[in-house]
């Protein structure tokens, strides 16, 4: 693109240059000299090169200028059916029209800064002949200031008579030919572009340059009825999609026609050379580069609550659009914008600022200072400076809205955007080069950094819904009366745990039985006991925090749930994707404690079938200014399936803001187990696989005899029965055989 830039610039030179410069192979005396008193025209197209080039129906090299009209030109960009289009002509969302890769919304200035004339004198005898713009001293010294003709009082290079000649110059003006004013103008635009631009835009609007018309569906605008006469124009107006305005040049009416190629209207391969006549209505082609910032939102949960990173600064480090946590948490969010390209005033910034809208269920942190860092790069690695709201380049404000959401306002200050602007900054941009010079912070990063609390309590919506954190980066060019928009977001979501408790024999307990019931969740990722309140008319316990000590564990006890207006429940809701380990520790009398603990996981994905739609909201709702030039922003040619399938935005400049929702399925002890929707905060909000659902039974213990039961009486007798039997059986050998012998004993 640079070098595409480059020779353009020359282009615009040799083009200048052919004008400046009598033609000397005229076609007839007709022809070969100016007439004076007739009248000029000049017609300028703006095309969107950038995205012909993208498409593949343009390249640089394609096309030389003339100075006449091109059919060639109209026939590719003008009458074509861009990408995204139905037609060569397209509606355009704010009721204008366009054709192809016209850009409409373009202004150019001009201002006659100088008469054409020849100068004939004599020098040691010999004639001499000069072609000669003479510029009114005063009335021009700060325009050749800005070229560099004019320094330390002087001008430089002027031309000056060495001999004598019938017409003296006029000692009122300063001469120049056209050699001198191509060198000088090609040189100060590839030294310092953005002063070049800011200078010469300033000086053509102080003295009375007059504004051409927009540039309309065609791309096209004309200024007529112009005297003989050097001409100075600059691009003083784009809308946001332009990014860099197309160099001041001058052109010099008449002009001789100069030599194309095989494209142009005149070419040598077909018998048709430039340089043969004066041309009174030139038509030039000059070139911007289009493009969009981008933006994008991510967020990660904090490292103190437990968040899976590394706590960096880095901008990969645990950032996503997604991002789980339970309720209580901390979440730090970042906004990562590249700043519009600003190359002069008529490109610098008057507006820049971010609103930020969070769901309910999420509240700002005001007491950590939001922090806008600016990065030389995309990756966010070369910082270049950090600004903190205790600073005066941006403001910070809070806004609680009707339907219950919050907005947080980030907007850069005057003089904020004059860092950022820059214009007599323009040697600190690291992104300079020797033929781009950017002001101050253009195509710079911009990263926002704030954090929010997901609060513990039922306007945080649980499940697959989640809980969108929305963004919205709008901007205005200083010559333009349209602002831009960009939007993004980021979703966080929790989840819970609905664990019913039951007996064996009844079934539901009494709520005196529950009272007697208590548990223990403990976190076995992150090796931590939950901490939670109880919402007693909801039924519904809020996790609010983690401990490491057992004692200091919340003892969930089961309670009515409103929701199923069912008693024996415990719910508990704020719970991020880890897996659980719940223990009971005391049961109602009669029954046995589990034997063992019951274990919870919760699992997300990627729902792949469940697409974020926030870029065709970008689409359909945001986008005011850049829709103005690229029929791929209108709504009617964009299908909402045909968009989800083909994706037929991803050839504009923007990063494409493509990502998916989290869905959660969860596992007890192991087995999959289908998860329970939730009531949003919003009426008629339901939240789909929200919490993971178990039944605890308790069976009764073994039914023991009561003391002085008459059951324990004959178990007794029966005891004793027992015992004096097996003495007995124990004893009656030993008798018998002792009677054996006492009978033995006697008969003797």
């Amino acid at each position: 693109m640079k070098t595409f830039k480059k020779i353009f610039s020359l282009a615009l030179v040799l083009i200048m240059l052919c004008g400046l410069v009598p033609c000397v192979f005229a076609a007839s005396e007709e022809t070969a000299v100016i007439d004076y008193q007739k009248m000029c025209s000049l017609t300028l197209y703006k095309f969107d090169f950038t995205a012909a080039e993208k498409d593949g129906v343009w390249t640089s090299d394609t096309f030389k200028s003339t100075g006449v009209a091109e059919s060639y030109v109209t026939d590719t960009l003008l009458y074509a059916t861009r990408n995204g289009a139905s037609g060569d002509e397209s509606d355009l969302e704010n009721g204008e029209k366009t054709k192809g890769y016209a850009i409409r919304g373009v202004v150019f200035t001009y201002l006659r800064v100088a008469d054409v004339m020849t100068y004939s004198e004599v020098v040691d005898g010999k004639a001499g002949v000069n072609d000669l713009y003479g510029f009114d001293r005063a009335a021009a010294e700060d325009m050749l200031s800005a070229i560099g003709l004019f320094a330390d009082g002087a001008y430089k290079d002027n031309f000056e008579a060495k001999g004598t000649s019938e017409h003296p110059l006029d000692a009122s003006k300063v001469y120049y030919t056209s050699d001198t004013l191509n060198k000088y103008l090609y040189d100060a635009l590839t030294n310092d572009a953005t002063g070049v631009k800011n200078a010469l835009e300033t000086y053509i609007k102080a003295n009375g340059g007059t504004d051409m018309k927009k540039t309309d569906g065609d791309g096209r605008t004309q200024a007529t009825g112009l005297p003989v006469g050097l001409y100075l124009l600059v691009e003083t107006a784009v809308p946001e999609s332009v990014t860099n305005t197309t160099d001041p040049f001058f052109v010099s009416l008449p002009m001789t026609t100069v030599d194309g190629n095989e494209h142009s209207a005149s070419q040598k391969d077909a018998g048709v050379t430039g340089g043969h006549f004066w041309n009174y209505d030139v038509v030039l082609y000059p070139k911007n580069e289009t493009g969009i910032p981008t933006l994008e939102k991510t967020v990660r949960e904090s490292v103190n609550s437990t968040g899976t990173n590394g706590g960096s600064r880095d901008i990969t480090d645990g950032y996503d659009h997604n991002a789980t946590a339970s309720t209580g948490d901390t979440l730090e969010w970042q906004i990562i914008s590249t700043l519009p390209t600003i190359t002069s005033k008529a490109t610098a910034l008057s507006d820049l600022h971010w609103v930020d809208t969070i769901d309910p269920g999420l509240t700002y942190k005001p007491e950590y200072a939001v922090t806008i860092e600016f990065y030389s790069d995309k990756d966010c690695k070369n910082l270049v400076d950090t600004w903190t709201n205790a600073a005066d380049n941006f403001e910070v404000s809070y806004t609680s809205n009707k339907d219950g959401t919050h907005t947080m306002t980030v907007t850069v200050t005057p003089a904020g955007l004059a860092i950022i602007n820059g214009y007599d900054s323009v040697d600190d941009n690291v992104n300079n080069t020797e033929h781009t010079i950017y002001a101050n912070y253009s195509n710079y990063t911009v990263r926002i950094m704030y954090t929010t609390v997901l609060n513990s309590d039922a306007s945080f919506i649980y499940g697959d819904e989640g809980n969108d954190n929305l963004v919205i980066f709008t901007w205005r060019r200083t010559n333009s009366e349209y602002y831009d928009t960009l939007i993004d977001d980021a979703h966080v979501y929790s989840f819970g745990v609905d664990v019913l408790k039951l007996f064996s024999d009844i079934g539901h307990g009494t709520q005196d039985m529950y009272n007697h019931t208590k548990f223990l969740v403990y976190n076995v990722t992150d090796q931590r006991y939950i901490t939670a309140a109880l919402n007693a008319d909801e039924g519904v316990y809020y996790v609010n925090g983690f401990t490491e000590l057992e004692s200091l564990a919340t003892q969930f006890t089961p309670v009515t749930w409103a929701e199923k207006d069912e008693i024996g429940h415990i719910v508990i809701k704020g719970l991020e994707d880890d897996e659980y380990m719940i223990t009971e520790i005391e049961t109602a009398d009669g029954y046995t404690l589990l034997t063992d603990h019951r274990f919870v996981e919760i699992s997300t994905e990627t729902d792949y079938e469940r697409p974020c739609d926030i870029y065709k909201q970008d689409i359909e709702t945001y986008l005011k200014g850049l829709i103005q030039n690229d029929p791929r922003y209108n709504e009617d040619s964009i299908e909402a399936a045909e968009w989800a399938e083909n994706h037929v935005l991803t050839n504009i400049p923007q990063e494409q803001l493509e990502h998916y929702y989290l869905t959660a399925s969860a596992k007890v002890d192991g087995v999959a187990v289908e998860m329970l929707s939730s009531e949003g905060a919003e009426e008629g909000v339901v939240s789909a696989n929200a919490l993971a659902h178990m039944e605890i039974i308790n069976h009764v213990k073994p039914d023991l005899p009561k003391t002085g039961d008459d059951t324990l009486f004959l178990i007794s007798a029966f005891g004793t029965v027992l015992l004096v039997s097996g003495a007995f059986l124990i004893l009656l050998p030993i008798i018998r055989r002792r009677k054996k012998e006492d009978d033995a004993e006697d008969n003797r």
